[in-house]
């Protein structure tokens, strides 16, 4: 692309309760466009057989960790299982400035602390078609205790009754339906003029 006609890159943030289908929408979100790549965030975690340094995540220790925290790197972290996992802002302002668009997989938590520290991305949470269907769809994982599926479940409405301040709504009643609205949306933030001000230089 001409660099005098590239536009700023997007972030897409994605939050939705376990069970509701996103990381398979994400997928096939990534997989329909050019220039749509997941975000790699930081992680104290130890890498899997499998798993490759900067593909899946970047791995790093506490002392890095905590250094990237003080010196405020960071767009939003969070431990889990105590390990230690977040977003560099170097991340988000490279992909902002060479027009690639990122998409963050993350939770309500996440989601709020990017919608404070890092203001220009695009907020999607990804609706079940109701509590029950949701259950349903849980139970037919056959992966999971009763007591793992009551939590989840308790979480999904302390993570919906957040959804109000999201961007974007979308309900995952039909998957293929759900897929072309996040398609929609994408393609209506690429156009937005605040990302693509280069464009009107070839007019002056």
């Amino acid at each position: 692309m001409n660099k005098s006609r590239q536009r700023e890159g997007a972030l897409f943030v994605v939050s939705a309760p376990s069970g509701t289908g996103k990381t398979s929408l994400c997928r096939e979100l990534i997989d329909r466009f050019e220039n749509l790549r997941h975000s790699i965030s930081f992680t104290t975690r130890q890498r899997r057989s499998a798993e490759r340094d900067g593909v899946d995540y970047h791995f790093v220790d506490a002392a890095v960790f905590q250094q990237m925290l003080a010196e405020r790197k960071l767009a939003e972290w969070a431990e889990v299982h105590g390990n230690m996992y977040g977003t560099s802002l170097a991340t988000l302002d490279q992909g902002a400035a060479e027009g690639i668009d990122l998409l963050l997989d993350i939770d309500c938590q996440g989601a709020a602390q990017l919608k404070k520290n890092y203001q220009h991305g695009v907020f999607i949470f990804i609706l079940p078609p109701d509590f029950a269907e949701l259950e349903k769809r849980l139970r037919g994982r056959d992966t999971d205790s009763d007591e793992v599926i009551a939590r989840r479940l308790k979480n999904a409405e302390q993570e919906i009754a957040q959804a109000g301040w999201y961007d974007y709504l979308v309900i995952n009643d039909d998957f293929q339906a759900a897929l072309e609205q996040l398609i929609a949306i994408v393609t209506a933030e690429r156009c937005r003029a605040i990302r693509n001000k280069t464009l009107l230089q070839t007019f002056s």
